[in-house]
């Protein structure tokens, strides 16, 4: 059987493959395998194992969970289960051990040791005003690994710095330890200090937060109180899988009963104050850049929320339409990360939310820089246009 410092030895010999690894994946009949930027990428120690058996990625999930009954309850009877390992001063994961045909996998996710700063991130100013928000509801949305908690600990930091208030975190697992600065942080996690968010946020409203975060907000129940916290005064962040500002609504809706609905618009309406969903992407040059989508609170947002979208109102023609207030469509982030080269064109076709307006941004820029290949010439510097040169099979045609 695997002990503690057998699987420790492990970790650190693939940890010292690559300062760029994000996850470690442990399947049966694979090697052990490391994600860098992205891509899966194969590890072999010593002595070196190209294919794990069943026995193995069971003995490593069983020495994770450290005999815990809980873990051990949670994984026969959901079929997964979360938690934290980390190796004394060197890195923090959080794990998530599953069972895929009757065999065990265990997917770690590398935690950075560093908060960075909303500066660090470059991250634009209307994440300084999110920390500067006196109350409300604050949505971090988008798919599972796309940056969400990097950016929740960014905004958490700036809040640190600058605020004397007491913070509140609810999360599985812990990710970011908050040194103490300003504010005073307690950070509670899932499983040991609190077994449901719900549970976990019902105490924190006992325990005198200004500002609470919750890890996820999974169901009704948590977004209820969730939404009643930051109704009472709390400045209250949470995360949401969603795709874009106008599915996250959504999402929170679709928790409650259709004879809620209404009801849940307009308290929904009054509370939200930003949101903001993350799309990770390929950087040119190596790594990994995010796109993002904002929408904050305007009188315009609160009816469309209040009253839903339709054909001539919807929400991402009004964050197009405020980008002066910082608000920003996917697309049109995209469309700057373009510009600057930061990343190429396939990849902002790709990610777009509208492909059609990204096509016509691309082409705009193209026309702006000069670079036009994609639009059947290239421009020269001479003012005539018989002077330009056509791509094969775009020249234009000459009447007989």
């Amino acid at each position: 059987m695997i002990q503690p410092s057998h699987l420790e030895y492990i970790f650190r010999k693939i940890l010292a493959t690559s300062d760029n690894i994000s996850d470690i994946i442990i399947t049966e009949g694979h090697p052990f395998q490391v994600e860098i930027d992205g891509q899966l990428t194969p590890v072999y120690l010593e002595p070196e194992i190209d294919r794990l058996t069943a026995f193995q990625t069971e003995a490593i999930a069983v020495c994770l969970l450290r005999s815990s009954r809980r873990l051990f309850r949670q994984l026969l009877a959901t079929g997964s289960c979360d938690l934290s390992y980390s190796i004394p001063g060197r890195a923090r994961f959080r794990a998530n051990i599953f069972s895929q045909q009757g065999k065990y996998s265990v997917v770690m996710r590398l935690l950075e040791n560093h908060i960075r700063t909303l500066a660090e991130l470059n991250l634009p100013k209307s994440f300084y005003q999110m920390a500067g928000e006196k109350n409300g509801l604050v949505i971090i949305s988008g798919a599972t690994s796309s940056g969400k908690s990097t950016t929740l600990a960014a905004i958490l930091d700036e809040i640190n710095n600058n605020k004397a208030v007491h913070v509140v975190t609810l999360e599985d697992p812990v990710e970011f330890v908050h040194p103490p600065k300003m504010a005073t942080f307690n950070q509670r996690e899932l499983g040991t200090d609190f077994h449901k968010f719900a549970e976990g946020l019902r105490a924190a409203m006992r325990q005198s937060p200004k500002v609470i975060l919750i890890g996820e907000a999974r169901d009704r129940e948590t977004l209820e109180i969730a939404l009643a916290a930051a109704e009472t005064g709390h400045l209250v962040f949470a995360t949401i899988h969603a795709s874009d500002a106008g599915s996250t609504v959504s999402r929170i809706l679709g928790f409650f009963e259709l004879d809620e609905e209404r009801q849940m618009r307009v308290r929904l309406a009054a509370a939200l104050r930003w949101v903001v969903c993350q799309r990770l992407m390929p950087q040119e040059g190596g790594g990994r850049v995010a796109a993002m989508e904002i929408m904050g609170s305007t009188l315009l947002i609160k009816d469309i929320i209040a009253n839903g979208e339709n054909e001539d109102r919807t929400f991402y023609n009004a964050i197009a339409s405020m980008r002066p207030m910082g608000f920003q469509t996917f697309d049109q982030h995209i469309l700057d990360l373009y510009h600057n080269k930061l990343i190429s064109e396939d990849t902002a076709r790709v990610f777009s939310s509208k492909k059609s307006v990204v096509s016509r941004g691309l082409d705009s820029i193209k026309a702006e820089t000069g670079d036009v290949e994609g639009m059947g010439y290239r421009l020269t510097l001479e003012s005539d246009p018989s002077a330009a040169t056509y791509l094969p099979g775009d020249a234009p045609q000459t009447e007989a």
